[in-house]
């Protein structure tokens, strides 16, 4: 079955360190392109952070550079959002999301809540 299972999300004050994981599985890991997404409230989704199947260095979001890295481990399938000094604008559902870089297709996860409050 290919699915991504993201995981890690929860509540944090603000300030605080969050590092969510996304495992991939049913699917040849190193042909997709992997990003984090994420959806608050009220607001359209929106690209965090991308790192794609050949680079091994992330594109972030202005809104998260300097305190948010990702990074990709392609021996265990599995992708990680490091997050850093969380603000309460980061509170949103985290969504992982993988498109293949030849054939453009496409997988969502679940999804993993991320609060930031005091």
């Amino acid at each position: 079955q290919v699915q991504l299972v993201e995981s890690g999300g929860g509540l944090v004050q603000p300030g605080g360190s969050l590092r969510l994981s996304c495992a991939a599985s049913g699917l040849t890991f190193s042909n997709y392109d992997m990003s984090w997404y994420r959806q608050a409230p009220g607001k359209e989704r929106e690209l965090v952070a991308t790192i794609t199947s050949i680079r091994s260095t992330a594109d972030l979001a202005d809104s998260v550079k300097g305190r948010f890295t990702m990074s990709r481990d392609n021996a265990k399938n599995t992708v990680f959002l490091q997050m850093n000094s969380l603000q309460p604008e980061d509170t949103a559902v985290y969504y992982c999301h993988a498109r293949h870089r030849i054939l453009r297709s496409v997988l969502w996860g679940q999804g993993t809540q991320v609060t930031v409050s005091s």
